[in-house]
């Protein structure tokens, strides 16, 4: 089949090179029952192409469903996909056919093939390399025989790269890649498209179609698209119903698009302050709890320590060893008093001697650390304050010793009346 007749039968408008080697990459690959990855940016029409191939393939008789795999819940896309038996989970009350059963023999096209969870693309990977898989909750290995066509706007390389998306699967589905162009790598077709959709929308609000003056329509090609030609017709609508004048300028073309049409086409993502707010308590909580920690370390080595007289503190001091009496000649029994002056000198040195009570002192210990205050609140001043007198007042450095933002030392100082 001619080019232009498959884009006159599937609705592709555009003479671009990039455009015409995608469709014709399509037309080619179809007749084969070879996987296909199609890639590029959301917008640019990546479900066309799966269309195109189904239809030039022997499976066109045969039943085709798309599949967006980033609109399915985690929990229950290998039930949607490969099926379930009944009871094989809460809420399975009967036995239900998967995508891969209710269309074999046909295509399937699964759109956002990178948002497939690790354990899914195991089982994908089973079908394209036996064409077997079994169901949720079911011990039975079953037969299918389809064609998988995969489409992505992310980098599966890159997925690949961070352990995010298998590398076998990859290579397995990219046997075939086709890759469509977005708007902007094709600029010649952007008044083609445009001028289309205001056609089309004119005939259906039964209206005369608008028309661009010349520097609208440079403006219309010079705009980034990051939506792609599904943003185009967005903008080709709004124009047909909103615009003054049949003939749109190029300031009135400008109100159309987007502020944010010539940066990152990337979202951004908006940090909520409550959000900030609670990670910087929970990480002054953490710093807290790590440092008592450190103190109850320290408090069993010394414990210990003193259990085993490992402390010099706790060696005990040895008196001097007294003169040996000379042995007398007569009978000691009976000349000697009852307790020798030796005796007694021994007695008196061990009177003096302050040997040290271990168990004493661990009980000093032990009260000492009961009498300390164990509140959180405490603890979190007294780290504050003493931050500030280390620092000598600056709060911005003794924001970063403490681990936390400014605005939350800022706050504390506040809720805590320090005098900072």
């Amino acid at each position: 089949m001619e080019l232009q007749t498959i884009k006159q039968r599937y609705g592709v408008i555009g003479q671009s090179p990039a455009l015409n080697h995608a469709i014709e990459v399509a037309v080619r690959v179809a007749p084969t029952d070879l996987s296909v990855l199609i890639t590029g940016e959301s917008g640019v029409g990546k479900e066309v192409f799966s269309q195109i191939i189904h239809s030039q393939s022997a499976r066109k008789h045969e039943k085709f469903i798309a599949v967006n795999c980033g609109a399915i819940p985690e929990g229950t896309i290998d039930s949607e996909l490969f099926g379930h038996e009944k009871g094989a989970f809460t809420g399975a009350h009967e036995k239900r056919k998967g995508y891969f059963e209710a269309v074999d023999g046909g295509t399937i096209f699964l759109d956002e093939i990178g948002e497939l969870p690790l354990g899914t693309q195991a089982r994908l990977l089973r079908i394209l390399e036996s064409g077997e898989y079994i169901k949720v909750g079911s011990s039975i290995v079953q037969k299918t025989d389809i064609r998988i066509i995969a489409a992505t706007n992310v980098n599966l390389v890159q997925l690949v790269k961070k352990g995010k998306f298998r590398e076998d699967l990859y290579y397995r589905l990219n046997t075939v890649p086709i890759y469509v162009p977005p708007l902007r790598e094709r600029t010649q077709d952007i008044p083609i498209l445009f001028r289309k959709f205001v056609v089309d929308f004119s005939e259906h609000y039964k209206s005369s179609p608008i028309q661009l003056s010349d520097e609208a329509r440079q403006v219309l090609i010079d705009y980034e698209w990051p939506g792609n030609v599904r943003q185009l017709k967005n903008v080709a609508e709004q124009a047909s119903v909103l615009a003054k004048q049949k003939v749109v300028s190029a300031e009135e073309l400008r109100s159309f698009l987007p502020k944010n049409g010539q940066t990152s086409r990337l979202p951004v993502l908006s940090k909520d302050s409550s959000e900030e707010s609670f990670m910087s308590d929970r990480e002054i909580l953490y710093k807290m709890i790590f440092e008592m920690k450190n103190d109850l370390n320290e408090l069993k080595r010394f414990v210990w320590s003193a259990s085993q007289n490992e402390d010099p503190r706790f060696e005990p001091t040895i008196p001097p060893t007294p003169p040996t009496p000379p042995t007398p000649e007569y009978d000691t029994k009976r000349y000697l008093p009852e307790k020798s002056p030796y005796d007694a000198s021994i007695q008196i040195q061990k009177e003096q001697t302050e040997y040290p009570t271990i168990v004493d002192n661990h009980a000093e210990y032990e009260e000492e650390s009961i009498e300390q205050s164990l509140s959180i609140t405490d603890m979190e001043r007294e780290l504050i304050e003493k931050a500030l007198i280390k620092h000598k007042g600056k709060r911005k450095d003794a924001a970063l010793d403490l681990g936390i933002s400014e605005r939350t030392l800022y706050r504390k100082i506040k809720e805590y009346d320090i005098n900072a």
